[in-house]
């Protein structure tokens, strides 16, 4: 009844009013975790409780080794009963970036006992238990009478969260299969009984974005942290960039029902034609064509309205059907902000995959890939930041400022903060090699001395370092060579597609006391992320400035960049380059009694444009001299409100 509804409602509603007094109340007195801060930690901790306090965006950037987790997550829990915060959300990019963050959590709360809710949301491809079926109850078991069953898991996945104060993958997977409901949608539902939502990028970020949504029907205020933040751009790019397979189109339209026989073969004309319209195997439009467009919405409709009319089929290629309509969907809609926005932020193309014969026309079936492909995420960026209490996004490497403000939408009032490293000069010996080219035309030349300069660097220090190249055929050629000359040195390599078990046994293999090079692709796995400590890492070569591959596409971006901005080759090329080589390098320092050496193999490290984008506290031989910063003023840029409040915290 009416009546019996509003009893349970308001059941919940004085149980999480107390919740909320309580989790407050110990938030208050809440101390952080450990004797002290650490060199720089303390100045972050700072800088983010009064972005919370004056209701700011904060960009910082924070070096490696500071613990940037605990020092975000223990100023913004403190600055949550003040400003009568609702949610904290920790964005990562990375499942090792969540795992930090849930430990980092547990150790605030575990000795006093604060009453927090903590939980873990995975991507929807991990957390699904039945990849193969179609996401409605007549196709998977687990979405069946879902809301039948939903009260019992959600009673007991509360009990959880208020005697274990988190909910992690594993637990939520426990409880759904115990109840026999679907995990991802399960943990979509816990969010609402949370206060601190730990998850990726996209959560918040993407246009369908689950939390942002949450947010704006809710009228919640949240905190939102954002870790390793120069990640945020290529993402956000992605997220507003859709994608139409035509591989996937074929294998659907084999088991599409009859009925939607005629739409389908409207969208596959089309398409044909697209396809057939150049030889060219790169083709850019100021739109998408209308005609194919056009087929795309009449097909689209006839799939939702014949899956409304009969109901969901039972059988498993509804799954191919329904992943079908939703990348269509996506792609309408993008292709609807394009004509918006006058194609200032995205742009439509077409890629053609060469036929037989080595001539890029079709000669049968669907051959292009039609893309609505984004390259400037900020216009639909800056809603996200706007439905933020308050906003700090941190990294090692965030400079310079004017990049991420421009990439990613920032707002006006964004204050920036770089923490100073705890690092010495002296712990690093940075040495420039600038009698080598790693230009592609080069490199055949220039291979002799790259071998001979990793050998003489190993002879002298022997131990565990890190050399990373551009590609994987840069990568092998060079570990083959150095093995032919240096056969004695123990040698590892990362393989192409190397999955996760690969992956930590690469890592493991850099042992204490250990000797050895490891061979990676810079901007991969082993670049970011990895904390190799002491002598399991005292040095690391990179041979390449990390610049994108000149391709028609990265040519589209610095073409639209140099529109917009004026700064076409140094946003789509020599920043993310060189954030990439700043990162594997900071491989080598993580704690104050780390010592190691870099060698950064190019002459053209040896610039003053790009000396400049490396880490003030690194004084690079033989250019030391020549060395220009652009170092900001923290203080400058700072938030005002709530400094008073702050120094009483951290006091």
């Amino acid at each position: 009844t009416f009546e019996g509804h509003c009893r349970v409602f308001l059941a919940w509603a004085e149980h999480e009013i107390a919740h909320r007094s309580a989790r407050d109340a110990g938030l208050a007195t809440l101390p952080f975790p450990h004797d002290g801060f650490r060199p720089g930690q303390r100045t972050l901790a700072e800088s983010v409780y009064k972005a919370n306090a004056s209701g700011r965006t904060l960009l910082t950037q924070a070096p490696t080794g500071i613990g940037k987790s605990i020092g975000t997550v223990f100023p913004a829990l403190k600055a949550m009963p003040g400003q009568q915060i609702d949610k904290l959300f920790f964005l990562s990019a990375r499942s090792t970036g969540r795992a930090v963050a849930l430990d980092a959590t547990a150790r605030l709360t575990r000795a006093e006992g604060a009453p927090l809710r903590v939980i873990e949301l995975v991507a929807r491809d991990k957390a699904c238990e039945h990849p193969d079926l179609a996401c409605h109850g007549a196709s998977c078991p687990l979405a069946r009478s879902f809301y039948d069953r939903l009260p019992a898991a959600r009673e007991a996945a509360r009990g959880t969260l208020e005697h274990a104060q988190r909910l992690d993958r594993e637990a939520l997977r426990e409880i759904a299969r115990t109840h026999a409901v679907c995990p991802y949608f399960l943990a979509q539902e816990m969010v609402r009984w949370s206060d601190v939502v730990v998850a990726d990028y996209n959560y918040f970020f993407d246009r369908n974005a689950m939390l942002y949504a949450l947010t704006v029907v809710n009228g919640w205020r949240v905190s939102v942290l954002v870790d390793e933040a120069h990640n945020l751009v290529e993402r956000a790019r992605a997220m507003y960039t859709a994608e139409l397979d035509p591989i996937a189109f074929r294998a659907m339209r084999k088991t599409a029902p009859k009925a939607l026989a005629r739409p389908i073969e409207r969208v596959n004309r089309q398409w044909r034609a697209l396809a057939a319209r150049t030889d060219a195997a790169y083709e850019v439009c100021e739109t998408a064509p209308a005609a194919f467009v056009d087929a795309l919405t009449q097909c689209c409709a006839a799939i939702l309205e014949q899956m409304s009319a009969n109901g969901p089929a039972q059988h498993r290629h509804d799954a191919e059907l329904e992943r079908f309509y939703f990348d269509a969907l996506q792609f309408l809609r993008m292709a609807e902000q394009i004509e918006e926005h006058g194609g200032k932020h995205s742009l439509f193309d077409v890629t053609r995959r060469p036929a037989h014969g080595g001539s890029h026309r079709v000669q049968r079936g669907v051959d292009a890939v039609p893309c609505v492909r984004n390259l400037l995420p900020a216009p639909f960026l800056r809603a996200r930041f706007a439905g933020a209490h308050s906003t700090t996004l941190f990294s090692a490497t965030l400079q310079p400022v004017d990049y991420y403000t421009d990439m990613l939408g920032l707002p006006a009032r964004t204050a920036w903060v770089e923490v100073p490293s705890p690092f010495r000069a002296e712990q690093l010996d940075v040495h420039i090699a600038t009698r080598i080219s790693t230009r592609y035309r080069d490199r055949d030349r220039t291979l002799p001395a790259l071998v001979q300069l990793m050998g003489e660097q190993y002879a002298a220090r022997p131990g565990n370092y890190l050399a990373f190249f551009s590609s994987h055929d840069y990568l092998q050629r060079a570990a083959e060579a150095f093995a032919r000359s240096y056969p004695d040195v123990p040698c590892r390599l990362q393989a192409r597609g190397m999955d996760e078990a690969g992956q930590a046994a690469f890592i493991d293999g850099f042992v204490e006391g250990g000797c050895g090079i490891g061979f990676a692709v810079l901007g991969g796995s082993f670049s970011e992320g990895v904390d190799l400590p002491g002598d399991r890492l005292i040095g690391a070569f990179v041979a390449t400035l990390g610049l994108p591959q000149v391709n028609p596409v990265n040519e589209q971006l610095r073409e639209r960049m140099e529109q917009v901005f004026g700064r076409g080759y140094a946003y789509a090329y020599l920043y993310p380059g060189l954030r990439k080589v700043v990162q594997a390098a900071g491989r080598v320092i993580r704690t104050d009694d780390d010592r190691g050496v870099v060698w950064l193999i190019d002459d053209r490290f040896a610039d003053a444009e790009i000396l400049a984008l490396l880490p003030t506290w690194w004084r690079p031989a033989p250019v030391a001299a020549r060395r220009e910063t652009s170092r900001h003023n923290a203080a400058q840029h700072e938030p005002q409100s709530g400094q008073d409040a702050a120094g009483a915290i951290f006091a």
